[in-house]
């Protein structure tokens, strides 16, 4: 039998969570924002929060108030996000009830935790993957053994990427409980519309992962089987699933309430896990004036905090702007660029090297992806050697699961590890941007500052040797909207390296764009991409871009001169095309393009009254289109012409023919006759 302070405790708490759903109700004009109750879960849901660690590190999902009061926290705190107030211990106030984020002395750490049914099980698969890592090389901070709890509705285990967290947990053996409430309802959706087989059986085709049934309106079932797993999970360092069967006794949420269309309600009361627990400790001998004086207690303490909180401070409208970054080390440029006697390298080679002294010098750091590890060492040779210096724990392949490799490092940042991951090619980035959206570009500004994901997101692109439309795309227009994430797209080997350790060394999300058509300067006119290597204390700053040819004085001041705002491979059309004009065209390598040196661009374009703005990409609705746009607007008193964009042909995909390759893309050529139509205005 369990202590009978346990159960008194968790009761106590069974009463506030009890009231507090009460009071949402009753005062919903007040309550308008948008939230979910424990109500029918606060079994299973206090059993977790009263048995974890300060050690250990929890995913919660919306409906997890319990687990939470379980673990300590005030009503009064969880009121303040309800009603996204100033002090909102989570986020300030920016984001939903239920949605902690925590990193306090004596809890357990809580990571940005996302609305998206089911997307926080990567990011938590990726912490349990960091802690295997750092336990395996002696880097753990805790002589504890940490256990990560990844919770989540039964209705969102039918997602895909679910399923990619429990494939990547039992193939690397990673210390996770999947805690699965099954109330058998996705909002209208019940549970045999919606699934073939519950979570347990479902997880049942993962070898290696244990599974365990629970009745999670049991206080008594919950605690002993939380209770086991977690032994096992601390002990045995393998992953769980706890399936525990719930009722879902409040409103799915405020917006969507359960009179609507439930029609079970009557009897799923019948085993309400605050009256299952109350007959329990009468049947105990808890005498019941003692149980009326607890349920007065914790109906006074919900109330006076809801007061309280309704009376606390609005956020300043100020504060809005705050912690979109973490702020990063890096200010300025450092180190050798091109060291006196060292020949040009390949911009491949500048990467490799890059990232082979950042391994060597930061043991926290790892890199995985498709095709990374020792066999192959990238597909392009960028990771060649790496594995069999560091080992197979730290240069690693990844299934193919994009999702995974971008939303793991979430976790992976969390608990101290610094991953640098490779998406193979542009094209197959999509599978993963979800989890870029939904997790990584939010977590710093949704936790106010407490949660950034410092990672490095490597991803080659490009049109090169006639790829066709599956390994030939560039996608910077498509993730630039995207903030919270910063993106580079280097043009030579020099600020490869530079750029990569910044991207390092940045406690942010980082996305370096890499053109294969670079990479060994195969390329006709490609040659400038070769640099004498920097020595290995080299670094850029992010939103520095950099003159890569200047117009000459003469050409300037006659009104002769035109400024080109380009990156990548059109840094290389540019200074092929300028062949044709010397002296007459300036060209301004972006290097970075978020965040954008917008200073040198207005400069340039000041100067020489004349742009053109060179991309890769598509030119309808592009990134270019839109700074062209940003341009006319901030340089318009010094134009002598339109602000003209040269990219790809407005196709669906680039062919695979190579005529028709060439007819789609920029080339040097063509660029040429953008700059003679310029400078002839």
């Amino acid at each position: 039998m369990i202590d009978k302070n346990i159960l008194l405790k968790a009761f106590a708490t069974m009463c506030i969570s009890k009231r507090m759903a009460e009071i949402y109700d009753e005062n919903r004009q007040i309550c308008k924002y948008v939230h979910s109750t424990s109500r029918g879960h606060e079994a299973i849901q206090l059993a977790v929060g009263m048995q974890l660690k300060e050690c250990d590190y929890l995913s919660p999902y919306y409906r997890d108030e319990s687990i939470l009061l379980g673990l300590g926290l005030e009503p009064y705190e969880l009121m303040l996000q309800l009603l996204t107030k100033k002090d909102d211990p989570f986020s300030g106030g920016r984001t939903y009830y239920g949605h902690p984020s925590l990193k306090r002395k004596g809890f357990p750490k809580i990571p940005h935790q996302s609305s998206a049914t089911g997307m926080q099980a990567i990011p938590a698969t990726g912490m349990a993957h960091g802690i295997s890592y750092l336990e395996s090389t002696g880097l753990l901070e805790t002589l504890e053994k940490p256990v990560v709890v990844c919770s989540l509705g039964d209705g969102s285990v039918t997602e895909g990427e679910v399923s990619e967290a429990f494939q990547m947990a039992v193939l690397k053996k990673l210390p996770i409980i999947y805690l699965v409430q099954d109330n058998q309802w996705g909002i209208s959706a019940f549970a045999d519309e919606m699934r073939a087989m519950d979570a347990y059986e479902f997880a049942g085709g993962f070898k290696g992962m244990k599974r365990m049934r629970a009745d999670g309106t049991d206080f008594i079932d919950s605690y002993k089987k939380f209770g086991e797993a977690l032994e096992f999970a601390r002990t045995k360092r393998k992953p769980v699933l706890v399936h525990a069967m719930v009722h879902l006794l409040g409103h799915h949420t405020s917006g969507v309430r359960k009179e609507w269309y439930r029609h079970d309600l009557s009897e799923d009361e019948k085993d309400d896990p605050f009256l299952r627990l109350r007959r329990v400790l009468i049947e105990n001998g808890v005498n019941e004036d003692d149980l009326l004086k607890l349920e007065l207690e914790g109906k006074n303490k919900a109330e006076e905090s809801f007061k309280k909180a309704v009376a606390a401070e609005d956020p300043e409208p100020g504060s809005l702007y705050f912690h979109e970054f973490a702020p990063t080390l890096v200010k300025e440029e450092k180190g050798v660029r091109a060291p006196a006697g060292r020949e040009p390298i390949m911009m491949v080679d500048a990467g490799l090297h890059a990232v082979n002294e950042i391994l060597r010098d930061n043991p926290e750091a790892i890199l995985y992806g498709q095709d990374v590890g020792k066999r192959l060492g990238g597909v392009f040779r960028e990771a060649a050697t790496l594995a069999q210096k560091y080992g197979d724990s730290r240069v690693f392949n990844t299934p193919i699961q994009e999702a995974y490799i971008v939303g793991s490092t979430v976790g992976m940042s969390a608990v101290g590890v610094r991953p640098i991951v490779e998406i193979q090619f542009a094209d197959y980035a999509w599978a993963g941007i979800n989890q870029l959206v939904v997790e990584l570009s939010k977590s710093c500004y949704l936790t106010m500052g407490k949660y950034p994901v410092g990672c490095v997101i490597r991803i080659p692109c490009g049109s090169y040797g006639s790829g066709g439309p599956y390994h030939s795309d560039c996608i910077e227009s498509s993730l630039l909207p995207i903030r919270g994430i910063k993106i580079a797209f280097p043009s030579n080997a020099a600020d490869m390296k530079g750029l990569m350790k910044s991207a390092f060394y940045d406690p942010n999300p980082v996305i370096i764009f890499e053109h294969k058509g670079l990479y060994w300067s195969k390329v006709p006119g490609t040659e400038a991409a070769k640099s004498p290597e920097p020595d290995d204390n080299y670094i850029i700053p992010f939103g520095k871009g950099r003159i890569v040819q200047n117009a000459s004085k003469e050409k300037t001041d006659s009104g002769e001169s035109l400024s080109v705002i380009t990156y990548g491979m059109g840094v290389h059309w540019a200074l092929n095309a300028s062949k044709n004009f010397p002296g007459c065209v300036e060209i301004v390598d972006l290097r970075t393009l978020n965040p954008l040196d917008e200073v040198m661009i207005y400069e340039s374009v000041k100067r020489h009254g004349k742009c053109i703005v060179i991309t890769e990409e598509k030119v309808m609705n592009s990134f270019a289109e839109s700074l062209a746009g940003r341009i006319s607007k901030n340089c318009f008193r010094y134009l002598d012409a339109p602000v003209e964009v040269i990219g790809s042909v407005n196709m669906p995909a680039v062919p695979l023919n190579t005529g028709l390759e060439s007819e789609m893309l920029p080339n040097a050529e063509k660029v040429a006759k953008i700059m003679e139509s310029v400078l002839g205005y």
